[in-house]
């Protein structure tokens, strides 16, 4: 699987831009305007486990079991914009420092995705940079109880991902008139499992990099 350059990955994440989402079933059910929100992607370039050569690698959060929303689950730095937030940059990077202490002058921004309407009503625009590494990680021991990488080409493989069928809780199953919808969910790779919105979010990063020619394909 060919090793991408920063001005490819730039050119594909803008090459993706220029294409226009899939309508989603969700503008069917939710009425209210969807609320604005962003996630940092962050690439950085170090080992496989076992060799020599660096690659490509994304960097993921756990979130704590404390959190009312979205509690244990693997997670990009992100959240809900502020109303001064000019941007889903200014966003995502804002909401990388204060979860896992990353500076945002630090970040070489190199693109964005089209944003992913979510089943709890937020409009999730992904933002793809490049981050040192190694570099000092300062956790918001509230928020997120972990860090992890996992390599691009790993998440490239598709037999290392599934689709399942997940229930829907009260109130959005009376919305949607469903109990069920298909999530994207990875195979474990250190102990964690990369599933739902950011599995999806992961599989767009993947699709616009790779041209959907994922390693396997």
């Amino acid at each position: 699987m060919e090793d991408l350059s920063e001005e490819t990955i730039i050119q594909r994440l803008a090459e993706a831009l220029e294409v226009p989402p899939e309508e989603t079933y969700l503008s069917a059910f939710l009425s209210d305007a969807p609320r604005p929100a962003a996630v940092l992607i962050p690439l950085l370039r170090t080992k496989k486990v076992g060799e020599d050569e660096e690659c490509w690698h994304v960097l993921l959060t756990r979130r704590t079991d404390t959190l009312a929303e979205h509690r244990g689950q693997v997670a990009f730095p992100g959240g809900r914009s502020d109303p001064n937030d000019s941007s889903p940059e200014v966003t995502a990077l804002r909401e990388a420092e204060e979860e896992i202490g990353l500076d945002p002058q630090k970040v070489k921004i190199l693109g964005r995705l089209n944003s992913l309407w979510t089943i709890t009503n937020y409009t999730v625009t992904p933002v793809v940079g490049i981050i040192p590494w190694p570099y000092h990680i300062r956790l918001e021991e509230i928020e997120v109880s972990r860090v992890f990488t996992i390599p691009l080409t790993w998440l490239a493989d598709p037999s290392h991902h599934e689709i399942r069928q997940r229930s829907i809780p009260v109130p959005y199953s009376q919305i949607l008139h469903s109990d069920s919808y298909p999530v994207i969910y990875f195979h474990p790779y250190d102990n964690e499992v990369l599933w739902g919105v950011s599995a999806e979010i992961t599989m767009s990063l993947l699709n616009a990099l790779f041209k959907n020619k994922l390693a396997g394909d």
